[in-house]
Protein backbone atom coordinates (compact mmCIF):
# COMPACT_ATOMS: atom_id res chain seq x y z
CA UNK A 1 0.00 0.00 0.00
CA UNK A 2 1.43 3.35 -0.94
CA UNK A 3 1.65 6.23 1.48
CA UNK A 4 -1.08 8.17 -0.35
CA UNK A 5 -3.65 5.34 -0.07
CA UNK A 6 -2.88 4.12 3.45
CA UNK A 7 -5.52 6.29 5.13
CA UNK A 8 -8.20 5.92 2.46
CA UNK A 9 -8.40 2.15 1.91
CA UNK A 10 -11.36 0.47 3.57
CA UNK A 11 -11.97 -3.23 4.16
CA UNK A 12 -13.91 -4.66 1.20
CA UNK A 13 -16.99 -5.44 3.31
CA UNK A 14 -17.19 -1.85 4.57
CA UNK A 15 -16.60 -0.46 1.09
CA UNK A 16 -19.58 -2.47 -0.20
CA UNK A 17 -21.79 -1.14 2.60
CA UNK A 18 -20.76 2.43 1.80
CA UNK A 19 -21.75 1.88 -1.84
CA UNK A 20 -25.15 0.48 -0.87
CA UNK A 21 -25.85 3.47 1.40
CA UNK A 22 -24.74 5.89 -1.30
CA UNK A 23 -26.98 4.33 -3.92
CA UNK A 24 -30.00 4.13 -1.63
CA UNK A 25 -29.79 7.77 -0.62
CA UNK A 26 -30.47 9.13 -4.11
CA UNK A 27 -32.17 6.33 -6.02
CA UNK A 28 -35.00 5.84 -3.56
CA UNK A 29 -35.98 9.47 -4.03
CA UNK A 30 -35.65 9.24 -7.82
CA UNK A 31 -33.48 12.35 -7.95
CA UNK A 32 -30.63 13.19 -10.27
CA UNK A 33 -27.12 13.69 -8.97
CA UNK A 34 -27.43 17.39 -9.87
CA UNK A 35 -30.64 17.76 -7.85
CA UNK A 36 -29.12 16.16 -4.75
CA UNK A 37 -25.96 18.25 -5.12
CA UNK A 38 -27.97 21.46 -5.36
CA UNK A 39 -30.07 20.63 -2.30
CA UNK A 40 -27.01 19.62 -0.27
CA UNK A 41 -24.93 22.57 -1.49
CA UNK A 42 -22.10 20.40 -2.75
CA UNK A 43 -20.80 19.42 -6.15
CA UNK A 44 -22.26 16.67 -8.34
CA UNK A 45 -18.82 15.05 -8.21
CA UNK A 46 -19.10 14.80 -4.42
CA UNK A 47 -22.54 13.18 -4.66
CA UNK A 48 -21.11 10.75 -7.20
CA UNK A 49 -18.28 9.92 -4.79
CA UNK A 50 -20.82 9.24 -2.04
CA UNK A 51 -22.64 6.83 -4.33
CA UNK A 52 -19.39 5.03 -5.11
CA UNK A 53 -18.60 4.69 -1.41
CA UNK A 54 -15.43 6.78 -1.63
CA UNK A 55 -14.02 6.86 1.92
CA UNK A 56 -12.54 10.36 1.65
CA UNK A 57 -15.91 12.13 1.60
CA UNK A 58 -16.32 13.93 4.92
CA UNK A 59 -19.06 12.85 7.30
CA UNK A 60 -20.38 16.41 7.23
CA UNK A 61 -21.11 16.07 3.53
CA UNK A 62 -23.02 12.84 4.16
CA UNK A 63 -25.02 14.68 6.82
CA UNK A 64 -25.82 17.54 4.44
CA UNK A 65 -27.03 15.08 1.81
CA UNK A 66 -29.15 13.24 4.39
CA UNK A 67 -30.56 16.57 5.58
CA UNK A 68 -31.35 17.63 2.02
CA UNK A 69 -33.28 14.38 1.55
CA UNK A 70 -34.98 14.69 4.96
CA UNK A 71 -33.20 11.57 6.20
CA UNK A 72 -30.96 13.23 8.77
CA UNK A 73 -32.64 11.49 11.73
CA UNK A 74 -31.32 8.20 10.34
CA UNK A 75 -27.85 9.14 11.60
CA UNK A 76 -29.13 8.46 15.13
CA UNK A 77 -29.57 4.79 14.24
CA UNK A 78 -25.85 4.18 13.63
CA UNK A 79 -24.90 2.86 17.06
CA UNK A 80 -28.31 2.66 18.68
CA UNK A 81 -28.27 -1.06 19.49
CA UNK A 82 -24.77 -1.43 20.94
CA UNK A 83 -25.18 -4.41 23.27
CA UNK A 84 -21.48 -4.69 24.08
CA UNK A 85 -21.15 -0.96 24.78
CA UNK A 86 -24.22 -1.06 27.02
CA UNK A 87 -22.82 -4.03 28.96
CA UNK A 88 -19.49 -2.25 29.43
CA UNK A 89 -21.25 0.90 30.53
CA UNK A 90 -23.32 -1.05 33.05
CA UNK A 91 -20.18 -2.64 34.49
CA UNK A 92 -18.70 0.78 35.06
CA UNK A 93 -21.69 2.15 36.94
CA UNK A 94 -21.18 2.45 40.65
CA UNK A 95 -23.97 1.23 42.85
CA UNK A 96 -25.13 3.93 45.17
CA UNK A 97 -25.21 2.97 48.77
CA UNK A 98 -27.68 4.43 51.12
CA UNK A 99 -26.33 6.60 53.87
CA UNK A 100 -26.61 5.04 57.28
CA UNK A 101 -29.35 6.37 59.47
CA UNK A 102 -28.21 8.58 62.30
CA UNK A 103 -29.52 7.65 65.66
Amino acid sequence: MTKSTMGTKLPRKLEQKMQIVGEQVRLRRNLSIAQVAERATCSPLTVSRIEKGTPTVAIGIYLRVLYALQLDDDILLLAKEDAMGKALQDLGLKKRERASKKE
